[in-house]
């Protein structure tokens, strides 16, 4: 692995592709870990990316190894470790069949359970060989366990903190010595592997915790992290969620809800009725997004319309897909999850309103529901009879015309330009009841604004 990554600075090949935000922090850490040829431990909260990163290391192992053919662990010919594999090399010498094995056979995991056993990690006797005439006391009645299985590859423990503190004790020979021995026999196994595991932060809830001797054995710990801006937390959003849909409507999406979406998940990382040691997945932003263009595609599906653009008023329905990915503090009441989630997206709103715009500079739509008046928008109308609706407004058209341009001059050009008119127009009534100016009465599937 160490050769290998070398080579690949060299040529200046990218590492951990499809991983975005970690070039400055992460992946050093990486780097110099397996420089040193340190065993792993990945510690970060939920959705940073840490399975997917450790899955990631096989590209740095030989594309194909040759072992001893049959070999359980896969012996080399030169250097054989276990019974059999000495047995067939000095019986058969030269011509010892050999196999080829590519890097992703060499790479196993497991996910760390309370019942969890060592035989599952490190091997047991097995009866059944030895019920075939096998002695007890002869290293050929043994059963290898996924360790030793993982020999010249990686071996994974997702989860570590689960994993029950008898059995992280089994595990002390491995990182140390890199040896193992099943049940007392006067074998030791010299294993060539890389050891990785990932956890979150030992002080989540009461869930367990790495013993400290094992994490003293572990050479680095790689601490990951959120989305360090909120563009690169859309940017992260975007690869990983379900945009290219496969029915017949289009769904395009203005910068601005992207942002409200992020930005949502954001205020949940700092929010103290949110538990900040559970953390706020970055799934969230994902699932929400998701949800956004679903919501934006059922209405086009409603309103026979071919392209579409999410709406403020689509937000309404974010609470399904961000359950479960945030954690209230102990002291929150019960059904307090979805309140908090809706003021945490009016808060969003608030927040990229003032990045684009200022309350002052719609007076005129102020001074319209002084007068009285009321606007009701939602799923249950179309766009064009929402913007007929809203032209009553003295100059609001022109004012949604010029931030549409400023916002989203590309969607404004093509054939989803009346939607993109609405979302704006939603986006603006949105800021403005964000910012206390005018009242909003939420209904299903939409809400009346109104003095």
């Amino acid at each position: 692995m160490r050769q290998n990554l070398l080579a690949k600075l060299r040529r200046g090949e990218p590492l951990f592709s499809g991983i975005l935000g970690y070039d400055e922090t992460v992946i050093p850490q990486i780097q110099n870990a397996i420089l040193s040829r340190h065993d792993m431990l990945f510690l970060g909260l939920r959705g940073q990316g840490k399975t997917r990163m450790l899955r990631m290391l096989t590209q740095f192992l030989d594309d194909a190894l040759p072992v001893v053919a049959g070999s359980e662990i896969n012996d080399d010919p030169f250097h054989p470790i276990s019974k059999y594999a000495r047995d067939q090399v000095l019986s058969r010498g030269d011509d010892c069949p050999i196999d080829w094995i590519g890097r992703e056979e060499r790479y196993h995991e497991k996910l760390a359970t309370p019942d969890v056993t060592i035989a599952d990690l490190i091997g047991e006797v097995d009866l059944i060989k030895h019920a075939e005439g096998k002695h007890l006391a002869s290293e050929d009645v043994m059963h290898y366990g996924l360790i030793p299985r993982s020999n010249r590859g990686i071996f994974c423990m997702n989860e570590l903190p689960d994993l029950s503190p008898k059995i992280q004790v089994g595990l002390f020979n491995v990182l140390e010595e890199r040896d193992v021995q099943i049940r007392g026999f006067p074998i030791r196994l010299n294993l060539d592997l890389q050891m990785v595991f990932s956890a979150n932060p030992a002080d989540y809830t009461n869930r367990g915790r790495i013993v400290t001797p094992l994490k003293d054995r572990i050479g680095s710990v790689v601490q990951t992290h959120y989305p360090l801006t909120r563009e690169l937390g859309i940017e992260i959003t975007e690869a990983n969620a379900w945009r290219d849909r496969d029915g017949d409507i289009a769904v395009q999406v203005p910068q601005y809800m992207k942002e409200i979406v992020e930005e949502t998940a954001r205020l949940a990382r700092t929010s103290g009725h949110v538990n900040q040691a559970s953390g706020v997945s970055v799934r969230m932003s994902i699932a929400n997004y998701e949800c956004m263009l679903s919501n934006a595609e059922r209405r086009g599906v409603a309103h026979g319309a071919s392209v579409v653009v999410p709406r403020v008023s689509d937000l309404a329905f974010l609470a399904a897909s961000s359950r479960g990915k945030l954690e209230l503090n102990m002291t929150e009441e019960t059904g307090e999850e979805d309140r908090l989630i809706g003021r945490l997206v009016e808060e969003a709103v608030k927040n990229i309103f003032d990045l684009h715009c200022k309350p002052g500079q719609f007076r005129n739509v102020v001074e319209y529901f002084d007068a009285g008046n009321s606007l009701e928008v939602g799923d249950s109308m179309s766009a064009a009879q929402c913007l007929a609706n809203m032209a009553g407004i003295r100059e609001f058209p022109k004012q949604i015309e010029n931030l549409a341009g400023q916002l989203a001059p590309d969607i404004l050009s093509g054939p989803a330009a009346d939607e993109l008119r609405l979302s704006t127009a939603e986006f603006i009534l949105e800021g403005l009841h964000c910012h206390n100016r005018i009242n909003k009465h939420r209904k299903t599937g939409g809400a009346v604004f109104q003095l």
